[in-house]
């Protein structure tokens, strides 16, 4: 926990939520430095949008999800979190594999496998990180790791785009506002500030900008692999955020124990419930992107 209360029942923040705002603050900080000196070299200012589109839909969805993890209300979560995944699930199969299967089909491939890999082994060995007062949480480090890998692909590729295409928003907000809803509402209910979201928020920027800067070109197979970790990743944590319905659930607590007929039926509700809000969730993103196909 990051918040303990004192004496008179307010809530007091912890070295590690300090920290965790700092670093928020400081990726924040970074991205409008980068910002400031990219235009002045005068980088193509699709790179600069795309940052700030990255940036901007995450921060939108990031106080709803804060907020939602306040609520009492036993289907919220379960819808919170199945829209958000159906979404991001659904993103990570029409935006980013066929962007890394684009650059190379056997290194994009492989990058996809090695990035969800990734994502599940530092998922699994990650817990004992839980016992330490980390200023960034596991889901909030693997959204960084997922953004800073698509930013260095951003700024390779984008640089040479005629325009600025309104897929690549789509592409952007369909999984960063959902991510941001997730990984702040884990981050809410652990009594740690959502403001440690900045840093994977601004994390495009602070490699795409850098790149663009530089004006750096990579092999084909490097841009597939790099695109295919950042795929992968991101596929990892949208899975991992579906709801299940289970004890000791986040996302859909069910309590496996009790077999009461009226709990009984209350966790049958919450399994149809976590199952067609995450088909919304992802019907909504095809839908946006049939609009503009």
């Amino acid at each position: 926990m990051s918040e303990t209360r004192t004496s008179d029942g307010r809530n007091r923040l912890t070295g590690a939520d300090v920290d965790g705002r700092l670093v928020g603050f400081g990726g924040l900080g970074l991205l409008v430095a980068l910002t400031l000196v990219a235009l002045v070299a005068g980088v193509n200012a699709k790179l600069v949008a795309i940052s700030w589109t990255a940036f901007g839909a995450m921060v939108v969805g990031a106080p709803l999800g804060a907020r939602a993890a306040n609520s009492e209300h036993a289907f919220e979560p379960v819808w919170g979190y199945g829209l958000a995944s159906g979404a991001m699930v659904t993103s990570a199969a029409l935006f980013l594999v066929p962007q890394a299967l684009g650059q190379h089909g056997r290194f994009g491939s492989l990058g996809i496998a090695v990035g969800f890999l990734a994502g599940y082994v530092g998922h699994t060995l990650g817990h004992r990180l839980t016992h330490l007062d980390l200023p960034v949480d596991r889901t909030a480090a693997e959204l960084t790791v997922h953004a800073l890998s698509a930013g260095a692909i951003i700024g390779v590729i984008y640089t040479a785009m005629p325009s600025l295409t309104s897929i690549l928003g789509v592409a952007l907000v369909a999984h960063k506002a959902p991510a941001g809803y997730a990984a702040a509402r884990r981050l809410a209910s652990e009594r740690r500030s959502p403001v440690a979201l900045l840093l994977p928020a601004a994390a495009v920027g602070l490699v795409a900008l850098p790149v663009g800067i530089v004006g750096l070109s990579l092999p084909s197979g490097v841009r597939g692999l790099v695109f295919g970790v950042a795929a992968g990743v991101f596929l990892h944590v949208a899975v991992d955020l579906l709801p299940e319905c289970t004890a000791g659930s986040e996302s859909c607590p069910v309590d496996a124990a009790d077999h009461d007929d009226d709990r009984h039926l209350l966790a049958d509700r919450m399994r149809t419930h976590a199952a067609v809000s995450a088909v919304l969730g992802g019907a909504a993103v095809v839908l946006a992107w049939a609009a503009i196909a």
